[in-house]
């Protein structure tokens, strides 16, 4: 006698497996990718392409003070007093790096001179201070009164 057993399964019909579509699964899928195609194309990480240029023009200049960006003004007193940018703040450049907690960080800052070569080592010193939104702009006062742009002297 044989100690194989006949399997009761042989004669039990079994079901074909008939893939069903499930229009909600579909849907869900198309939903998250649509989601990540969205979120790749609107989220736009903090780059240095969005920082200010290192310098930018007189006309620039204007444009970003009217649109709310710090003005700092890195000349000496003396020459501050004669002329400079209504709204301007004064900090010699000789103090910034120690005085770099009065400059707001929150904000965008154009940092002038006279004739554009302070306003650069200005710029650099908030760069190296951590600030992100920092330019210089080119030409200093100079260019900015030769534009036609307005100044206010005195104290």
């Amino acid at each position: 006698m044989s100690n194989k057993r006949k399997s009761s399964h042989k004669n039990i019909p079994q079901k074909s497996k008939k893939q069903t579509f499930n229009p909600t699964l579909i849907w869900v899928g198309l939903g998250i990718v649509l989601v990540v195609l969205a979120g790749a194309f609107l989220y736009r990480p903090n780059t240095a392409a969005e920082t200010l240029p290192r310098e930018v023009s007189v006309t620039e200049a204007a444009a970003l003070r009217d649109e709310g960006a710090f003005i700092l003004d890195v000349r000496e007193p003396d020459e501050w007093v004669e002329s400079h940018i209504p709204g301007a703040t004064l900090i010699p450049l000789g103090e910034l790096a120690s005085r770099v907690n009065e400059v707001p960080r929150e904000r965008e800052i154009v940092v002038v001179c006279r004739s554009g070569n302070r306003s650069q080592q200005g710029r650099d010193i908030l760069l190296a201070a951590g600030f992100e939104q920092v330019t210089s702009m080119a030409g200093g006062i100079k260019e900015w009164t030769a534009a036609g742009f307005k100044t206010v002297s005195g104290p």
